[in-house]
């Protein structure tokens, strides 16, 4: 009866330990890998690591999202998805840093209250060559359309609001078909590469083996760009 017991405490303390590891799954996993349901004649990989949210799209079509919601605080992850298509591949990315609101501040009202910064990375394989056929790079064409705030200074706010005094903001939403192959995107000049140093990428990116080539983007200010559209096309 005493050996019953230890072995039905045994299982039990096994279990628990299962839940609190989510079902078993590994710790430390922030590598998310998926599949598109896209048609063309070439399968192709892309590996995408941002602080903090992403999404791409082949044309109009999404292809992939952060699979960690905006909303999170330090979602520092990273997404690899596999996906058909033809050459020329038109991709298109808006890509996110969190913010609690339109202050573009996180942590508001608790002693790290600070402007939060962003970073984004991608690389694209043909899969048939195994050849990487596209890196982010000064060759994208982006611009910010969320910026906040205006004046570093509502860092230090104790009551900052957005829209007042140094927290103002400038929103100004996605332009009309901006996703489609002939919108004029020459204005789109806000592309800027940062270094690793400055960006402290985290979690996910260590998880994907980089091409050299690829830089990690963003607008200019790593601290106050916090929507940023993205468009690039991809030849063979």
């Amino acid at each position: 009866m005493k050996k019953q017991f230890i072995i039905i405490m045994g299982l039990a303390s096994l279990l628990t330990l299962l839940a609190a590891c989510g079902g078993g799954a590994p710790a430390g996993d922030n590598l998310s890998e998926t599949t598109a349901d896209t048609t063309g004649s070439t399968q192709f990989q892309m590996d995408a690591w941002a602080d903090n949210w992403f999404a791409a799209y082949l044309g109009e079509d999404l292809i992939v999202e952060d699979s960690v919601s905006i909303t999170t605080e330090r979602s520092f992850n990273a997404e690899s998805v596999t996906f058909n298509a033809d050459y020329p591949l038109e991709l298109n990315f808006i890509l996110k840093d969190f913010k609690e609101n339109d202050t573009g501040l996180e942590y508001i009202g608790a002693n790290n209250q600070q402007m939060g910064d962003g970073g984004f990375i991608m690389q694209l394989t043909d899969l048939s060559t195994g050849n990487v056929v596209g890196v982010t790079s000064s060759d994208f064409a982006c611009t910010v359309i969320h910026e906040a705030p205006l004046d570093k200074s509502c860092e230090s706010e104790s009551n900052p609001v957005a829209g007042s005094g140094a927290c103002d903001f400038i929103d100004l939403g996605e332009p009309d078909g901006w996703k489609a192959s002939g919108f004029d995107d020459s204005g789109w000049t806000a592309t800027t590469v940062h270094s690793a140093a400055d960006v402290d990428p985290k979690q996910g990116y260590d998880e994907i083996s980089w091409d050299s080539s690829a830089d990690i983007i963003w607008g200019p200010d790593l601290e106050t760009d916090n929507t940023i559209l993205c468009r690039v096309t991809i030849n063979q």
